[in-house]
């Protein structure tokens, strides 16, 4: 395995319709400054985020990748990336149901034919729709049986993202008479579709997750989009680009997680908020050399992951401006190149909103300040996408030159 030499990168921002990077990361900087004014009430409140998702309208956010020509922002993923690790940063549950929405509401343009990706966007665009859902595999797969004119959509999936404010739901499921998985898209208030928040999650608790059932839910023939199946005859190599778009989408989540864990200790450690431990240096000091040694790791940790994360978005980039040009071979790179950016991630968000209770104290068990908040998001985000399957992917495509399995992220 070498590094990735990503195709072409897309037009540049001179080069597009509407706002640039520069404007979505002024405004996605202004949310997540809003958002961090009342982060730790709102965590500990724990109520179904339409007020937070309401700001993410106003601002433009929810529409950042549709094209300018159909309503939207008509950014590309480079700046969706930015804007979900900034508000990620402030807040990593929205952060989470931010990245959920860009990734399924986008996905149409991938699985659906031109014709109806454009409807579908021109609609998400018009009416403001959040999307909420998942297209990863689950143990208890959705049904779809045909009936005349379309068909019925039947199951549980155990655990959704942002399915309690969601309008329109992307789910995976399985044709009854073939096995065969696709994508589908459903009204999230249409009769026979039920909802709940008895997901109960420690963290990430206002990504808006819950348990859906589909009980006999029709299913429009348009609203299947197209195949999820993993078969190289069945999937091309654009549509399995899908996967590593999805989970750099994790990566910038787990990254904003990290430099806001490190950002507010650092805020609180200069403010001189510590209590006495060492006649010289007191707990959390900015003179303690055991507190600069651990900031300097963790530093070291966020930059590599930071660094990392940033090849694999370039080649993701380059994939996804090749199309239908795209070779397998290509996309092995690609999706090899993301999951090293996953692994370095997971270990930075990980460590850091852990060390950081270390750096603070005793007083980091104090619920008014909130800092328990980044480990417990940080954790749950990464026991629902484990590292241990990214690096074994990594290792057998560079021992045996094995291209990484078409995995769709379980919480993009």
């Amino acid at each position: 395995m070498g590094v990735a030499t990503a195709p072409s990168v897309p037009a540049s921002d001179s080069e597009r319709t509407g706002p640039g990077r520069t404007h979505w990361q002024r405004v996605a900087r202004e949310t997540a400054d809003d958002l961090a004014t009342d982060a730790v009430a709102r965590e500990q409140a724990g109520k179904a985020p339409f007020d937070e998702v309401s700001r993410l309208r106003e601002a433009g956010l929810l529409t950042l990748l549709v094209p300018h020509e159909f309503g939207g922002g008509g950014a590309d993923w480079p700046t969706a990336y930015a804007v979900v690790r900034e508000i990620a940063a402030a807040d990593g549950a929205i952060g989470q149901l931010l990245a959920c929405h860009y990734f399924l509401s986008w996905s149409t343009r991938l699985f659906a034919k031109a014709a109806r990706a454009a409807e579908v966007e021109r609609r998400t665009a018009a009416e403001g729709w959040c999307w909420g859902g998942g297209l990863g595999p689950q143990e208890l797969p959705l049904t779809l049986t045909r009936k005349a004119g379309g068909y019925v959509l039947d199951g549980r999936q155990s655990y959704a993202t942002g399915i309690l404010v969601a309008d329109r739901l992307a789910v995976r499921a399985e044709r009854a008479d073939t096995g065969q998985p696709f994508a589908v898209v459903v009204d999230a208030a249409r009769l026979g579709v039920r909802i709940d928040d008895d997901a109960d999650t420690f963290g990430q608790r206002l990504a808006a997750g819950g348990n859906v059932e589909f009980d006999a839910v029709p299913v429009a023939a348009q609203d299947v989009l197209g195949s999820l199946s993993a078969d190289e005859d069945v999937l091309s190599p654009r549509a399995a680009l899908s996967a590593p778009v999805g989970r750099l989408l994790s990566v910038q989540l787990l990254l904003g997680m990290t430099e806001g864990v490190l950002a507010e200790a650092r805020d609180y450690s200069r403010a001189g908020h510590h209590a006495p431990r060492h006649p010289d240096w007191p707990v959390g000091s900015p003179q303690d050399p055991q507190v600069l040694t651990t900031y300097g790791e963790l530093t070291v940790l966020a930059r590599s992951a930071a660094a990392l994360a940033d090849q694999a978005l370039t080649a993701v980039h380059g994939g996804l401006a090749r199309g239908a040009g795209l070779t397998f071979e290509e996309y092995a790179e690609v999706s090899a190149l993301v999951a090293i950016a996953e692994a370095a991630a997971s270990r930075a968000a990980q460590e850091s909103t852990a060390r950081a209770l270390d750096v603070i104290g005793a007083r980091s068990v104090s619920s008014r300040l909130g800092f328990d908040r980044f480990w417990r998001n940080a954790r749950a985000h990464t026991l629902y996408e484990p590292v241990t399957h990214r690096l074994r992917d990594v290792g057998d495509y560079f021992l045996n030159g094995a291209h990484p399995p078409f995995v769709l992220p379980v919480r993009p």
